[in-house]
């Protein structure tokens, strides 16, 4: 016989395997009967008329499987719906709201404020989010890769400044690399995000295996709380370059190293520990940032925001200030100070905030689309957006890369006419450079010379 739930079956067979699995049941007890029936979640069975037939809440997202779901059977022998003497529904209303975590209700409560075509929409609109979300990360995590490895590879570009980008794109890398392999964990082991049709045997994925589930939510908040904290020093140090002018030259990097990273050790575990008993042992943490606790971890995140923001009014500021002292014109002040503004927003963690405003579910599902794409898109690009401003489009990157490129073709040219029956007659030419060229052409002179004394090497071409 089929097991009920498998997504290959059609309702009809579901519905008559659930009716053949109770049989054996003996109905002579009593007259009247409810017919076992599957309301689309789980198998109900017989159930005497008048009485209320009960079973554990399904083991799914948002639920408490400890908890006990509810069907009342009707006098008449029939499933009762929603209100008494409904039966417009041959499987009745099934009771599940006791099932759902008191978070999963509140939020349930704003989705379904209005009508049932608004809440539908709402929820079409979360999936066309996530499918955005999935492009921005997968796009994110391939900028940032791209840029530590520019990062770790040049020798001029290791100064104080990228070793804290270099942390900071870190951190980034992990938690968006732990959240793009739990969406598509959600999204393809798992068939589809909002999967009802489960069971004890079809059960798989991350959401469903202890201790990796929640080890994976602890080390996404750890990477995401060190990411905010990476951030606050990078505006700290850059406030401090430009406004401060005692200290200037000192880089505590070590006690960088430690807020960046050591920090948010305690505030991570403080979290994991206070949401480990507010949930039962039988189920994820999934839904965990709607509860009270998550403020362990938002509470610095915001904190850090508000500074940043501090940090960026007086940078705008002291550049405005040297703007005017160089008698540019208004527009132009205006102009570069919003370019830097916006510049910076990304690096700072600003737009961050949007996302640590409550979703509007309650609100039209205009409104509830806006803020959910807009928001989504911030978070899921903002490595792409960083990566771009601050490695890709960087001056000294894009020397650095130039330098490289020309040093490599030169070799390989040098190397190609080597080969060539002209090469003695080429390095003589070469060599013998002019003698007021010797000094700024010294490095394009000995490298085709082909002297191992004087060739440069590729660092200090770099």
């Amino acid at each position: 016989m089929p097991e009920l739930g498998d997504p290959l079956m059609s309702d009809s067979i579901i519905q008559q395997a659930c009716y053949d699995s109770f049989r054996h049941v003996d109905l002579s007890a009593h007259e009247t009967w409810c017919n076992a029936t599957w309301d689309l979640v789980l198998c109900w069975p017989p159930t005497p008329a008048g009485q209320t037939a009960k079973l554990r809440c399904p083991p799914v997202k948002g639920v408490d499987p400890t908890k006990w779901a509810y069907k009342r059977c009707h006098h008449s022998g029939r499933w009762t719906g929603r209100s008494a003497g409904d039966f417009s529904l041959p499987q009745g209303y099934t009771n599940y709201t006791i099932c759902f975590t008191p978070e999963i209700r509140q939020l349930m409560a704003q989705l379904y404020a209005g009508s049932e075509e608004e809440a539908q929409l709402k929820l079409s609109i979360a999936k066309g989010t996530r499918i955005m979300e999935i492009i921005g990360l997968s796009l994110s995590l391939a900028s940032l890769l791209l840029s530590l490895a520019i990062f770790c590879y040049f020798r001029s570009l290791k100064n104080n400044r990228t070793r804290i980008h270099r942390n900071l794109f870190v951190a980034m890398v992990i938690q968006v690399l732990i959240r793009l392999v739990l969406y598509i964990d959600q999204a393809i082991i798992r068939g589809h995000i909002n999967d009802v049709n489960t069971n004890n045997s079809s059960r798989q994925g991350i959401d469903n295996t202890p201790i990796l589930c929640e080890s994976s939510y602890v080390l996404l908040e750890y990477a995401r709380t060190a990411m905010f904290m990476w951030m606050f020093i990078e505006g700290l140090y850059l406030h401090n370059k430009i406004t401060v002018t005692v200290f200037q030259h000192k880089f505590y990097y070590s006690v960088y190293h430690m807020v960046g990273w050591g920090i948010p050790i305690p505030l991570t575990a403080g979290w994991a520990g206070a949401t480990a008993k507010h949930y039962s042992v039988t189920s994820c943490w999934w839904g965990y940032n709607f509860t009270r606790y998550f403020w362990i971890l938002e509470g610095p995140r915001l904190a850090v925001i508000s500074l940043n923001m501090v940090f960026l009014l007086n940078i705008i500021r002291v550049l405005v200030t040297k703007l005017r002292q160089s008698n540019s014109s208004e527009a132009q002040q205006v102009r570069k100070a919003v370019k830097a503004a916006i510049v910076l927003l990304p690096l700072l963690g600003i737009t961050n905030m949007l996302n640590m405003i409550d979703a509007p579910l309650d609100k039209t599902a205009t409104e509830f689309g806006v803020w959910s794409f807009a928001t989504h898109f911030l978070r899921s690009f903002q490595g792409f957006f960083i990566a771009l401003l601050y490695c890709f489009l960087n001056g000294e990157v894009r020397q650095a890369l130039r330098k490289y490129i020309d040093n490599y073709l030169l070799h390989r040219s040098a190397g190609v006419r080597r080969g060539s029956g002209f090469s003695s007659v080429f390095l003589t030419t070469v060599t013998e450079c002019p003698r007021d060229h010797q000094t700024r052409n010294m490095a394009l002179c000995s490298c085709f010379s082909g002297s191992t004394a004087t060739s440069p090497t590729r660092g200090s071409y770099l």
